[in-house]
């Protein structure tokens, strides 16, 4: 391979800085998803549903090669977003889940499970929300600004597109993949492995492709104040006498470590000239240890435990394990009718869950003289069970005419159900009830969605520079809804079936809601020159309502303990985006030099927020809350600046901010209260969980020694500003300071192989990233009137911070045997 050819190869690795904003030049599409161009690459994308390039596609797009990713060490979406402009994951481990946010566009917490709600992800072309490791992918694809129209429900501030490789027919092969890494605060080192086999079964008609991986990360997060035995041992001994510590508390190293297998196998099909199909099984299976969280210093000042407590240290009572299991089942099939292509994608999916969390402080922080029992603790179990089927068909033109077109329909049905476990060891006999299995509380609820949609572009090419496209999506959706609770301690004969965790019919509320809307995109696109041009768009994106999962209330509520939803908690209504975004787009000296930029304008109307708490129980739930705006400007460049030098950088900066009120969101506080503003969320709130300044910068140096092998060093370095954790820092919201991460690796190759060094948070940066539950969960509340049960405020350990992982060191090798 030549020099400068290996260089391109390599060069892509500008990664997030191919933000692209142009008219749609198709193009051939080629197997690798690249297209061969003297400069800098230009990767392969199909985001509109036609082939072209990042560079000529019409939308605000980045993409990332397999190239790219190997030479960031990028393997999983939060990885990707430290390198794609607008967009932002705060990192929280395996356990956190991931928070998907697009231009600032978040009214949710920066805590554990609180996921945005605003980006869909897709597995190919299977809607698909799982943490996915990402093997053996030819590319990851981000959208940025809604896309209703084209992706339908859950892509407010826009999408993301996971697209494996695909089997080919003419060739066998067998690749391994290895990892070896020792993080800075683990006492053990990490290793991944995976194995990729592509075999044709009838040349050129039938192939197999089929890839494992198995990850293992030690972890580096100690659970050191753990319960030896729940109700028997004191959660908090005389921190200082060393005796009644050990007697009590264990402590638990790297207690956030994570093992995940993942495999998918696909077999390709092309019987003749026209028709393509895959058929794909894909399946993953995470286990974590506990979450990715520290509890230095965010204690009450009152609480004597904060003065042990390290900046690798969790405070939890009891272990936080989670295991995830993922599936999918998918056929896509592809027939060349000549005047169209025609597309079926039909696929099923499974998700179970199952998980372990310390419910302690919930418990004590309410009055209900949980405290009074000398050794109490408690631990909630749930339980997720999640299918989905999905089924789309769309035409899209293939004439060479200035008309082309997208027409198609699109239909999902989905059902889940969830229990959850909540235990209170040895409190039943303390209160001298008679369940044995010391099961507290009970929550049940299932839902089922039903989804339609008929969606269609159509473009008209004016002139060979201008371009118009219209587009729209008509939808509609049904729920029904079921959900009970029981406290399982006193009630639990007249609201389970014996003594099991099962309902009693009769107990389960059912509800059910329905909805339909329209979706509308308008993009017009000019080029100036053959390499520089502009466009503008107005898009519109929207979110389906839903359940909280909350049990309803009964009527009349019983005295004493309760914990359900008033009618005005139980559900919440869909939340639309438009986009309005003016883009630029340029290559300069033959190819050598992009630069890009986009300003935009976020209009959301009846944003779901989450943050407040039921009447009842002082339960989490989401709700709708008027409307906000996010605004702000996007760049993005590369340039190969000698056979051997590559550098790429980005920026983006999103106001983003609430434009209406909503008064008293955070607590039930009445408005007489002079205070009241630090419970609302008020109109010109900056929104929780996103920077508004981002930025990331890297060069790549690629040079051949040894005659015949490569060397590439890559450094990069991504930055961001601070991030608040909740809307306008009201309800005990903090400022989360901004930090910066660097990264470099050398590597040497070959065709066949190639070895790399790598070191990932170059200078080991301590740095939080998202926030679990608020400062009033660590009992410093800015105001009385917030705490519920005084007596226990010195023993809260709910408030932690997630981190980011410290600087950990590894080699990669890989071999390609071509058979």
């Amino acid at each position: 391979m030549p020099n400068n050819a290996h260089l391109f190869r390599k060069s892509a690795i500008c990664l997030a800085l191919g933000t692209a904003f142009a008219t749609p030049v198709y193009v051939a599409a080629e197997e690798t998803g690249e297209v061969a161009v003297e400069g800098i690459e230009r990767i392969q994308v199909t985001a509109s549903r036609r082939a072209s390039t990042v560079q000529e596609a019409p939308l605000n797009i980045t993409a990332l090669d397999g190239d790219i990713m190997k030479d960031q060490n990028i393997a999983k979406v939060s990885e990707v977003a430290r390198w794609v402009p607008g967009l932002t994951i705060p990192d929280q481990g395996g356990r956190g889940g991931n928070n998907i946010i697009v231009r600032g566009l978040s009214t949710n917490s920066t805590g554990p499970s609180s996921d945005g709600g605003t980006v869909a992800t897709y597995f190919g072309e299977m809607p698909l929300d799982v943490d996915l490791r990402l093997i053996d992918v030819e590319r990851v694809e981000v959208l940025i600004g809604p896309q209703g129209t084209l992706y339908g429900a859950g892509t407010l501030g826009g999408a993301i597109r996971y697209m494996p490789k695909k089997a080919e027919l003419d060739v066998a092969s067998i690749e391994f993949n290895g990892d070896v890494f020792k993080g800075e605060e683990s006492s053990n080192a990490g290793g991944e492995t995976s194995l990729i086999v592509n075999a044709p079964i009838i040349e050129d008609v039938l192939a197999v492709r089929a890839s494992f991986n198995m990850y293992n990360d030690p972890g580096f997060i100690d659970y050191a104040y753990t319960v030896r035995e729940g109700g028997v041992s004191n959660p908090n001994p005389d921190w200082s006498h060393p005796g009644q510590v050990a007697q009590n508390i264990k402590s638990v190293a790297d207690a956030n470590g994570e093992e995940v297998f993942t495999s998918r196998v696909a077999i390709r099909w092309t019987p003749t000239e026209w028709l393509d199909g895959t058929l794909t099984y894909l399946y993953q299976n995470s286990e974590v240890e506990g979450r990715t969280v520290s509890g230095y210093q965010s204690l009450g000042l009152g609480n004597q435990l904060r003065d042990y407590v390290g900046k690798y240290e969790a405070t939890q009572r009891y272990l936080e394990p989670e295991e995830n299991k993922d599936s999918l089942i998918s056929l896509d099939i592809t027939a060349d009718l000549g005047f169209a292509e025609l597309v079926s994608a039909t696929g099923v999916t499974n998700h179970k869950n199952d998980g372990q969390r310390d419910q302690t402080d919930l418990l004590i922080a309410n009055p209900w003289s949980y405290e009074t029992f000398p050794t109490f603790s408690a631990f909630t179990r749930e339980t997720e069970d999640y299918n989905s089927f999905t089924q789309e068909i769309r035409l899209v033109s293939q004439s060479d005419s200035m008309f082309s077109w997208i027409v198609g329909g699109y239909y999902n049905k989905t059902e889940e159900n969830a229990l959850s476990e909540e235990y209170t060891p040895h409190y039943a006999a303390f209160v001298g009830s008679n369940r044995a299995d010391d099961l507290e509380y009970l929550q049940f609820t299932d839902n089922e969605l039903v989804e339609k949609a008929l969606f269609g572009e159509v473009s008209f090419q004016f002139t060979d520079a201008f371009e118009v496209t219209l587009g729209a999506r008509f939808y509609e959706y049904d729920i029904d809804s079921g959900s009970a609770f029981s406290l399982a301690l006193w009630d639990w004969e007249s609201d389970l079936i014996g003594t099991t965790t099962e309902f009693r019919p009769e107990k389960v509320t059912r509800t059910s809601s329905d909805g339909d809307g329209n979706l509308f995109k308008f993009n017009a696109n000019y080029r100036f020159t053959p390499d520089v041009m502009g466009y503008v768009t107005v898009s519109e994106g929207f979110r389906l309502g839903g359940s909280n999962g909350i049990a309803a209330c009964p009527e009349p509520l019983p005295a004493g303990q309760s914990l359900c939803a008033l009618p005005s908690e139980f559900s919440y209504e869909p939340d639309t985006t438009t986009n309005y975004e003016l883009g630029f787009k340029s290559t300069w000296f033959n190819n050598k030099f992009h630069f890009n930029a986009a300003i935009f304008n976020v209009e959301w109307e009846d944003a779901q927020v989450s943050g407040a708490t039921t009447e009842n129980g002082n339960l989490p739930y989401t709700a709708n809350a008027g409307s906000a705006n996010s605004h702000g400007l996007e760049v993005s460049s590369r340039a190969l600046l000698s056979d051997s030098l590559t550098a790429f950088a980005s920026y983006s900066y999103a106001k983003a901010e609430l434009t209406s009120d909503v008064i008293g969101f955070f607590t039930k506080l009445p408005s007489t209260n002079p205070a009241y503003n630090e419970y609302s969320a008020l109109d010109g709130d900056r929104l929780p969980a996103a920077p508004e300044h981002q930025f990331s910068f890297g060069l790549n140096y690629s040079q051949e020694i040894f005659d015949d092998k490569m060397l590439d060093i890559v450094y990069g370095i991504t930055a961001q500003s601070d991030i608040y954790t909740s809307a306008g820092l009201k309800a005990e919201g903090e400022a989360l300071p901004g930090y910066a991460l660097s990264n470099i690796s050398a590597t040497v190759s070959e065709d066949e192989w190639s070895v790399t060094l790598y070191v990932d948070n170059l200078f080991d940066k301590f740095a939080y990233s998202a926030t679990r539950s608020t400062g009033k969960a660590a009992g410093f509340a800015e105001f009385p009137d917030e705490i519920i049960n005084d007596a226990t405020t010195d023993m809260y350990r709910a408030y932690s911070h997630y981190v980011v992982s410290p600087r950990t060191i590894g080699v990669k090798f890989n071999y390609l045997f071509d058979l």
